[in-house]
């Protein structure tokens, strides 16, 4: 379970109780709640049962004149303006990320893991609601304790508030929830991810991971002997291995830190993706940190494409590699061959986009990066993204000619230096 980061569905049925037509629905969110946000997607409910279909709704950051305490909203875009009396369906997604405060803030080894979670019983909506409910699921059934707002009912690892009626647009209940929550806290500071593509038959990946342990932080001091003979009891919400999905076909994998290769590693591959199961140098408590490198080849053939304009493209996947963790802070390098031209990327969510020079062996112009950057991402976000660019074969033999032509000087240097004379003689 993925518990730095929640995901939120709901199902709306809306109707235009206005005289005009109405094309977008706005969906609201507090600016703590914005400031965390990773993803926002609807849909449209089209049909009924079995008959039922989804079709996907264009759904982008907008800004109202009428935003109290500061409210933000996402603008939801209808397949067809509501006339006055008409419903609609909608089903919309969202995930948030650090949004559980570990309290206490800070346990021993042999404790279990508590947390805050806070939130409104009532839906933040710009809207008169005439009904709705809310169903919170906590990860295991040990609740401390819980706000009840009328009509409240818990059972087992779900808590339902409502159904609430006939509430006036931004109403607001909060409630605190206090569970146990034991899931490990995994999360990437900071990654930062270099593909380099050679035209000569390999794309090589380069990824170097900032993690740490975001729950509550480890007092005390750490016993390895405790932590090995009890490990249903000590250090419960430690972690002490990851899982990266690579691609299939990955070649020349490496796993390293800043004091050398860590040999702690297996690797597991398959026709249609591969695994790699990593162990730092020490297990992660709560606050600890831990800086590594992994680095792999794939085959030039499984990414890079050309379109039917003649432009090639490089066709790979976004987001961390890394299983059931949020990225506060990626950055995707893509370093193009030299001479590359006319670099443009196209992903399927907002990011932002800059360009950078890179000198390697034997360049002369140098290379063309593109730099894309993101925050709050997501295991949502690991979906194909398309760095598109030109380029011209005839300098792929740059750097042989380069290599040509300076052992050519080398060796007419030598040839030289055996025939001339630097003899003194009367």
């Amino acid at each position: 379970m993925l518990c730095l980061l929640k995901r939120f569905f709901l199902l709306f049925q809306i109707e235009n109780i206005g005289n005009a037509p109405a094309s977008e629905v706005l969906l609201a969110f507090s600016p703590t709640q914005f400031d965390h946000l990773a993803l926002v997607k609807a849909a449209s409910v089209v049909g009924k049962k079995k008959k039922k279909s989804y079709v996907p709704l264009e759904v982008n950051p907008t800004e109202r004149p009428v935003a109290p305490n500061g409210t933000k909203y996402y603008a939801i875009s209808l397949l067809k303006a509501l006339e006055k009396g008409e419903v609609a369906t909608l089903e919309i997604f969202y995930s948030l990320t650090h949004t559980l405060e570990p309290f206490p803030v800070e346990i021993s080894q042999s404790e279990s893991q508590l947390v805050y979670y806070h939130d409104s019983a009532i839906i933040l909506s710009p809207y008169h609601i005439q009904q709705q409910a809310t169903l919170f699921k906590t990860p295991s059934n040990k609740v401390e304790s819980f706000t009840r707002v009328e009509p409240t009912d818990r059972a087992g690892t779900e808590l339902k508030y409502g159904p609430y009626e006939g509430r006036s647009p931004f109403s607001y209940s909060p409630v605190i929830i206090h569970f146990e929550n034991n899931n490990p806290f995994a999360v990437v500071e900071e990654l930062e991810r270099e593909i380099e593509v050679s035209h000569w038959g390999s794309v090589q990946v380069t990824e170097h991971y900032k993690l740490a342990h975001a729950g509550a932080r480890h007092k005390g001091v750490f016993s390895r002997v405790e932590y090995q003979s009890r490990p249903s009891a000590s250090g419960v919400s430690s972690f002490k291995h990851l899982v990266a999905e690579l691609p299939p076909r990955v070649h020349s994998v490496y796993y390293r830190d800043n004091i050398g290769n860590i040999s702690s590693s297996r690797l597991r591959t398959n026709s249609k993706k591969s695994e790699l199961l990593i162990e730092p140098r020490y297990p992660l408590f709560g606050g600890w940190k831990a800086t590594f490198v992994i680095g792999y080849g794939v085959p030039l053939q499984d990414f890079l494409f050309e379109s039917a304009t003649g432009a090639r493209y490089l066709n790979y996947s976004f987001g961390c590699p890394l299983a059931n963790t949020v990225v506060d802070k990626l950055t995707i390098k893509v370093v193009l061959p030299e001479g590359s031209k006319n670099p443009s990327a196209q992903v399927p969510f907002t990011v932002e986009q800059s360009f950078e020079t890179k000198y390697s062996y034997l360049d002369v112009i140098g290379r063309t990066v593109v730099v894309l950057e993101k925050r709050n991402v997501v295991p949502e976000h690991n979906i194909p993204f398309q760095v598109h660019y030109n380029f011209n074969p005839v300098f792929m033999l740059a750097e042989p000619l380069m290599l040509a032509s300076v052992f050519f000087l080398f060796f007419i240097t030598c040839l030289a230096y055996l025939h001339i004379d630097v003899s003194i003689r009367k």
